[in-house]
């Protein structure tokens, strides 16, 4: 009889790529990876990988396996959702995913709610960049992730994920309060006023950066990208210090009063906000709760 973790050892790696990825994920040593693939081989009694260059890679009969395998979770998640649908209480343990403005923004009324209506259930949330949390929720690190699109860079679909909208806030093009910088952010009313000013973005290679880059380009100009963090907030705070400038979306400012200006973009662009669950935990009362929780909390949010 094949055993159920050292198989899950086997699609973690075709799913990360690497044994230290795996044994990173998983808190194991590389060594004990290695060591229970080898097992898992013995017991298999066929060759399920083989070493290309430096790389492990499935061989026909690993790939089958992999395949069976990833039946084998779906089915014990559908196994454990249908035993809490027979509960007369949402109890349980919710890992979510969220990048940071949902974090400030609709996460800690959620959870607030969560906690009045649901007391047995215990939902931990971790900061996560959207793309990584989209094929980290895929993996089953977490449960349910609160994930980001912007306009024209649709997010990667990861099969077996089911998605569902959770709400939508405007981009603008945020400037320092008048006086506070360059008189030229002031007499701005175009992103094309701001081509030879200095911006602030995220770091290379986020969606969100790519999505700014282009929208300068588009106008015209290549952006002077003199500052970069993944911290909205600090964006914010370059902004109001009259350091920079910086396109933003409309959850930063929920629930706050921020000392900047704003010049609204052709076509009034939006970004997409959802949540993805495995579609093997979609009747999952507690997830089923979570997600209840967090649209009521999106719907209320003082967008358009």
């Amino acid at each position: 009889m094949l055993e159920m973790k050292r198989l899950r050892l086997l699609w973690e790696l075709h799913a990360r790529g690497t044994v230290a990825a795996v044994a990173e994920a998983l808190n194991y040593s590389p060594s004990a990876v290695s060591q229970q693939l080898a097992i898992l081989e013995r017991e298999a009694g066929v060759r399920l990988l083989r070493r290309t260059g430096r790389t492990l890679e499935l061989t026909p009969a690993g790939e089958v396996l992999v395949t069976e395998t990833e039946e084998l979770l779906a089915g014990l998640e559908r196994a454990e959702a249908a035993l809490h649908r027979v509960r007369e209480e949402v109890i349980g343990s919710i890992r979510v995913a969220a990048f940071q403005t949902a974090m400030l923004s609709i996460l800690p009324g959620a959870l607030r709610r969560l906690r009045e209506r649901y007391p047995g259930l215990r939902v931990e949330v971790v900061q996560y960049e959207p793309g990584a949390a989209l094929q980290e929720t895929w993996i089953r690190s977490f449960d349910l992730v609160v994930a980001e699109q912007y306009p024209g860079h649709a997010a990667e679909h990861f099969r077996g994920l089911d998605r569902e909208p959770l709400t939508s806030d405007p981009i603008r093009l945020a400037v320092p309060p008048k006086g506070a910088g360059d008189p030229r952010f002031d007499t701005a009313e175009r992103i094309e006023d701001l081509a030879e000013l200095p911006w602030v973005m995220e770091p290379q290679g986020a969606a969100t950066r790519h999505w700014a880059e282009q929208a300068c380009r588009s106008a015209g100009f290549e952006p002077d990208v003199r500052y970069e963090t993944a911290d909205l907030q600090a964006h914010i705070g370059f902004i109001e210090s009259g350091n920079a400038v910086a396109l933003l979306p409309g959850l930063v400012h929920v629930g706050a009063a921020p000392r900047m200006r704003f010049i609204e973009l052709p076509d009034r662009p939006h970004r997409t906000v959802f949540t993805a669950v495995r579609a093997s935990q979609g009747r999952h009362p507690a997830l089923a709760a979570v997600r209840e929780a967090l649209a009521v909390e999106a719907a209320a949010l003082p967008f358009e």
